[in-house]
C-alpha cells in the first residue's frame, strides 16, 4: 500500500512512464489503483519514429490505460517528491506490530 498511496499524492503531476517492452509515454499522472494501473493524459511517445504504430496516440491530447503488471518503471520529477512523507510512511509500514497481551 505504500506504493499506491505515493503515487496518489502524484494525481495531476508531468511523470514518464516505461514499459517492459521499452515504450515511454509522457503525461499527466490521471489515476492510479491497489494495482498500479494508471491512467495518463495529454501522452506523449518518446521516441516515436521508432513506434510508428502509436502516432495517433502521441498528440499530446490523447489517454491511456496501463496496466500495472507491464510498468518497468514510472519517472516522476524529485521536486515533486515529498522525502519526508515518503520516509514516515516507509517507517509506519515496517514498524513491528505491537502484541496483544492475553489476560489470564
Amino acid at each position: 500500500m505504500l506504493f499506491y498511496s505515493f503515487f496518489k499524492t502524484l494525481v495531476g503531476k508531468t511523470v514518464a512512464v516505461e514499459l517492459k517492452n521499452d515504450v515511454v509515454f509522457t503525461g499527466t499522472l490521471h489515476s492510479v489503483d491497489q494495482y498500479l494501473n494508471v491512467k495518463l493524459m495529454n501522452v506523449k511517445v518518446v521516441h516515436e519514429e521508432k513506434y510508428p504504430q502509436l502516432a495517433p496516440i502521441s498528440t499530446g491530447t490523447g489517454s491511456v490505460f496501463v496496466r500495472g503488471s507491464v510498468l518497468r518503471y514510472i519517472q516522476i520529477a524529485p521536486s515533486d517528491v515529498d522525502v519526508e512523507l515518503l520516509q514516515d510512511a516507509a517507517r509506519k509500514e515496517n514498524a513491528p506490530a505491537k502484541q496483544v497481551s492475553a489476560s489470564s
